[in-house]
């Protein structure tokens, strides 16, 4: 029996260590916003690791977007030595997990296994994977404990809200310089048989609306900001939208639809600022002086940043021109552009390959429709060698019931620990 059949043999045996694993991360509930239970994760990380030789180190983001002493940014890095000086493969999940929401019909943290799948917020975005790429790590070492070069794992914060309390900041402190990491998978779950090569563009901005208040039985006498919001969104559906649906990308996103230019509105709010769940009195009657509008804007590696706030603008001036007093300011909240690795890269053939021997089929290359920790890997660390691959369906994330399917998580380890003895053999 070859190396490769024993490594498969013992992860295999490790299924149930694997479900308990992913059943214990889903218990800690890492809510993001606002941030809860970072450090309780990264302590039993840290515990788990460093009981399989792991040097660990905990890293709190300090002064980072989201850091605060209530809620500190707690990241854990751990790295295992091999025999023999090499490379290094990097296996990053992030810890958090948005909010639970409504339409659950088991314990969003409580684990449950049912008909061969793991239930649980984070399930499948992205404990499954972090437990994946542990287990795998731990049964490669055992059956090549002479391997050449290093295995690093870390759990990092924030990627939900942008990543930059957690890889953005490891990443401007140099833990994924080229010099120390030359490979780097990340188990977000595109589904088991996919590598994702990268993700769309984003530009968040936040529009605001500018009018004059007065009182609400005399609006004539003021300016309504909700009006020109209004005015600001028909443009859009007149204009903007239809010019989006046109723009088409050559990289393989998925879904089909996330193959063009898209916007959506994450928020409106305009007027009196929303009262506190336990009062009960009526709003004061006031027309409205600001309405503020966040948009997210995802766009191809086709197009130009540049040309996305302009077509932005193009419509705001556009309703400028037909409305008196129209007035608006435009503040960009975030830009992140496309990224996209090679299929050439060494870290893609290896996972392809490895695919190919559990699996006994090809590799399907994607790229994600929204964008994840890769971007700070490949724009501050410089680090192009980089791809997501991990057990779970893209499309259960986020959703009420998530969960992630046992056999899928094997298999995915199985196929990051061929790929460990690829690289590091």
């Amino acid at each position: 029996m070859d190396l490769a059949e024993k490594l498969m043999l013992e992860i295999e045996a490790r299924r149930a260590d694997l479900v308990e694993l992913t059943q214990e991360l889903i218990r800690i509930p890492t809510l993001n916003p606002p941030g809860d239970n970072y450090r309780e994760i990264c302590d039993f990380l840290d515990r788990r690791l460093v009981r399989h030789g792991f040097q660990t180190e905990l890293v709190r983001a300090e002064g980072a977007i989201g850091d605060s002493d209530k809620y500190p940014r707690w990241n854990l890095i751990a790295r295992k030595e091999g025999a023999q000086p090499g490379e290094c493969v990097h296996f990053n999940s992030h810890i958090d997990v948005v909010e639970v929401g409504r339409g659950w019909t088991t314990d969003p943290f409580g684990g449950e296994v049912k008909d061969g799948k793991v239930y649980g917020r984070g399930a499948c975005d992205m404990k499954g994977g972090l437990a994946a790429s542990i287990v795998a790590a731990e049964a490669f070492i055992a059956v090549c404990p002479d391997f050449k070069g290093a295995i690093e794992i870390s759990g990092t914060a924030d990627e939900e809200s942008g990543g930059f309390g957690g890889v953005a900041y490891l990443a401007e402190k140099g833990y994924f310089s080229p010099d120390r990491v030359q490979h780097v998978i990340i188990p977000e779950p595109l589904n088991k048989d996919r590598i994702c090569l990268g993700h769309r563009g984003v530009w968040w901005a936040e529009i605001e609306t500018h009018g004059e208040i007065a009182h609400g039985s005399m609006p004539f006498l003021g300016d309504c900001a909700v009006r020109h919001m209004g005015a600001v969104m028909a443009e859009m559906e007149t204009s903007l939208f239809p010019l989006l649906a046109t723009k088409r990308t050559d990289m393989p996103v998925v879904p089909e639809g996330a193959k063009q230019s898209t916007l959506n509105i994450n928020s409106i709010h305009g007027g009196e600022n929303e009262q506190a769940e336990d009062y009960t009195g009526l709003p004061s009657p006031c027309v409205p002086d600001s309405c503020r509008m966040v948009i997210d804007r995802r766009f191809l590696i086709e197009e130009d940043i540049d040309e996305v706030q302009s077509e932005i603008l193009n419509v705001l001036t556009t309703v400028q021109g037909r409305r008196e007093n129209f007035r608006f300011d435009v503040r960009e909240l975030q830009r992140v552009l496309p990224s996209m690795t090679e299929k050439s890269a060494p870290v893609v053939q290896s996972v392809a390959r490895a695919i190919s021997d559990v699996m006994g089929k090809e590799a399907n290359y994607v790229v994600s429709p929204g964008t994840y920790d890769q971007k700070h890997i490949d724009r501050i660390g410089r680090l192009k060698n980089c791809i997501a691959y991990g057990p779970g369906i893209l499309d259960l994330a986020h959703k009420p019931d998530e969960y992630v399917g046992i056999d899928d998580m094997v298999e995915s380890a199985q196929v990051m620990g061929r790929s460990l003895l690829d690289l590091l053999r």
